[in-house]
């Protein structure tokens, strides 16, 4: 079982604080991840910045779907996969995207399985992508901008998904019915 600990707006470093007051305004409570996080004021900083950032891509809701989950699933993160699931649902993602990606199956156009490609690419090769798979995320209609912006997300997701396996994080109440697992092949 792991030690980490859930910070409350109380018990919370004092430079994380502000920063769990900002996830109580975005979120309505102070999420599980941030809880853990707090304890280091610079990751919850950090983290935070980045998740803003992603926002701010040039990717649409379905896009940046595709590269959180994308991620995710291949980390295995118990917890984000879930919440990005929650979050996918809000932003009005399609059921035919979110279970698609959480069940590793197709996609529902070739543009969002290129993005998914590219991605799971970055992150297997560790961004040492060969040219076929970067002329094959080009035709697709995507730019170089994008494909930096994966490694923004892939940043953030970083983050998220390796604090989530040392802390062995709880998923919190409202992503619960998101439960997932890898299924194994």
């Amino acid at each position: 079982m792991s030690d980490f600990k859930l910070h409350t707006l109380e018990s919370a470093p004092e430079g994380s604080k502000p920063l769990l007051e900002n996830s109580v305004k975005s979120f309505g409570m102070v999420p599980n991840l941030h809880a853990v996080m707090a304890s280091s004021p610079e990751l919850l900083l950090g983290y935070q910045t980045l998740h803003g950032l992603a926002q701010q891509t040039s990717f649409d809701a379905d896009e940046l779907t595709v590269v959180w989950q994308t991620i995710n699933v291949e980390h295995e993160c118990h917890y984000c996969v879930p919440a990005h699931t929650m979050i996918a649902h809000s932003m009005k993602v399609g059921a035919d995207v979110i279970d698609a990606l959480r069940d590793e199956t197709p996609l529902p156009s070739a543009k969002l399985e290129a993005l998914r490609n590219m991605t799971l690419s970055v992150v297997r090769d560790r961004g040492v992508v060969n040219t076929e798979s970067v002329d094959a995320f080009y035709s697709a209609g995507f730019e170089q901008k994008n494909l930096l912006e994966i490694i923004l997300i892939l940043s953030q997701k970083v983050m998220s998904n390796y604090v989530n396996h040392l802390a062995e994080t709880p998923t919190d109440a409202p992503f619960q019915e998101f439960a997932w697992e890898k299924k194994q092949a």
